[in-house]
């Protein structure tokens, strides 16, 4: 059974917003939550905004997880310039963070696997 329950998958709204992932993991960066609220035409404040934006980020990384690739939505941050609590809920959910990292931890080495996994091939 899933963790996150299927109410974006197959949507315009999730292919806007996996794009958007993945460009940011390209180009080793991060990307706001106003940005993913903004591609799903959400206003880009209040609990409405981060309840959606959440829950299409936790079904992109559910399902990069079942390709076997890190949480794509580590590239995600907050003000804070980094991911909210949900983020680390899904992680524990899933079984990749342990009991024995801290959220910085584990997080940092989340997001060099997203780059690592995204970074563009080059051809000699």
């Amino acid at each position: 059974m899933p963790a996150v329950e299927d109410k974006y998958r197959g949507t315009t709204d999730y292919v806007h917003v996996l794009a958007e992932l993945v460009k940011a993991a390209e180009h080793h960066g991060l990307t706001m939550y106003q940005q993913i609220a903004f591609l799903m035409g959400l206003r880009l404040t209040g609990n409405y905004m981060g309840a959606e934006t959440g829950h299409v980020l936790g079904e992109v990384s559910e399902d990069e997880h079942l390709k076997a690739r890190p949480m794509l939505s580590a590239v995600a941050v907050g003000t804070s310039g980094k991911p909210g609590p949900g983020f680390f809920t899904l992680a524990r959910q899933l079984g990749k963070m342990t009991p024995q990292q801290t959220e910085d931890e584990f997080w940092r080495v989340e997001l060099n696997s997203v780059y690592e996994t995204w970074k563009p091939k080059t051809y000699a």
